[in-house]
C-alpha cells in the first residue's frame, strides 16, 4: 500500500469538462492543515463550486470544501478557506499570461492522493458556448446508442 506513485482519486469536477474545453492540466501540491490532509484521506473534499486565481505571483484554490475533520476539534479550519496551490514560478507566470488573454480560467479538475501527497489537478480552460455543449451531449448520445446497438447484435 506505501506505493510512491499510487494514485487514489478523491474529488471530480465533472462540470470543468461539460462547461468548458480543457486546453492545458497541470498537476499543483496543495498547502493544507493536518486535520485537512485527514479529512481528505477519508474522501470528505469536494471541488464542485472552486475555481482557481493568480493574486501577487501565487495560485490559490478558492471554494474548495473539506469538511471538518470528526476527531480535529479545535484544529480544524474553516472547510471553505483560501488555500495555496504549490506550483513552479514559471508555471505561475505562463498561467497568469493566459488567464489575461479573454475567455481564459483555470479550473480544479481533480483532486487525488499521489503516495502520501495531496495533489491537485488544474485545468487552463475557456468557457464552452451554449451551441458547443448541445454538440457534445448529442456526441454522446450517438456514441451511446451505437454502443447500445453493438452489445445487441451479439
Amino acid at each position: 500500500m506505501g506505493e510512491k506513485n499510487s494514485i487514489k482519486l478523491v474529488a471530480n469536477n465533472k462540470k470543468a469538462y461539460h462547461d468548458y474545453f480543457i486546453l492545458e492540466k497541470y498537476e499543483a501540491g496543495i498547502s493544507l492543515a493536518g486535520t485537512e490532509v485527514k479529512s481528505i484521506r477519508m474522501g470528505k473534499c469536494s471541488i464542485k463550486e472552486a475555481y482557481v486565481e493568480i493574486k501577487d505571483g501565487e495560485v490559490y484554490i478558492v471554494g474548495m470544501h473539506i469538511s471538518p475533520y470528526e476527531k480535529g476539534n479545535i484544529f480544524n479550519k474553516d472547510p471553505l478557506r483560501t488555500r495555496k496551490l504549490l506550483l513552479h514560478k514559471a508555471e505561475t507566470r505562463k498561467l497568469g499570461q493566459k488567464i489575461r488573454e479573454k475567455g481564459f480560467t483555470l479550473m480544479p479538475l481533480q483532486v487525488y492522493l499521489k503516495g502520501s501527497l495531496v495533489k491537485v489537478e488544474v485545468g487552463l480552460a475557456r468557457g464552452k458556448k451554449l451551441y458547443d455543449k448541445r454538440a457534445d451531449i448529442a456526441k454522446k448520445d450517438m456514441q451511446r446508442e451505437a454502443e447500445r446497438d453493438y452489445k445487441h447484435s451479439f
